[in-house]
């Protein structure tokens, strides 16, 4: 298995773990102390890091049955950072409260729609 297939498969198993820990932190830990509003914030989080986790798995699948691709690498890296950005923006803005986090959010968002588009392109060029 190449390299970069072998660490994308990490990285998308080693954050969809933690988004299940995060998940049921939320879930048990958090549900009575947050507001409903934060909550929500937090639940959101969770959802787009575990899909964003599947999609690190995808690259890394992906990595194996196509040529080697830069487009390939960059969606990796770009799903790995806005799993960080947005969700991890969106997991502390839901705890702390402290508005200036959203601001980082549409980084991470935009993290994930590149992320695709890469995928895409390393599809497209295969």
């Amino acid at each position: 298995m190449p390299a970069s297939a072998r660490l994308f498969v990490a990285l998308g198993a080693s954050f969809g773990a933690l988004g299940v820990v995060l998940g049921a932190f939320g879930a048990h830990a958090l549900k009575a102390r947050l507001s409903p509003e934060a909550l929500a914030l937090y639940q959101t989080a969770v959802q787009y890091h575990l899909w964003h986790a599947l999609g690190l798995l995808g690259v890394g699948l992906a990595c194996v049955q196509l040529p080697p691709s830069g487009w390939l690498r960059a969606s990796g890296w770009l799903l790995a950072a806005g799993i960080v950005l947005f969700s991890g923006s969106l997991y502390l803005l839901a705890v702390t409260g402290a508005k200036w986090l959203g601001a980082i959010t549409p980084f991470g968002g935009g993290a994930f729609i590149l992320g695709w588009i890469a995928m895409l392109l390393a599809a497209l060029r295969a």
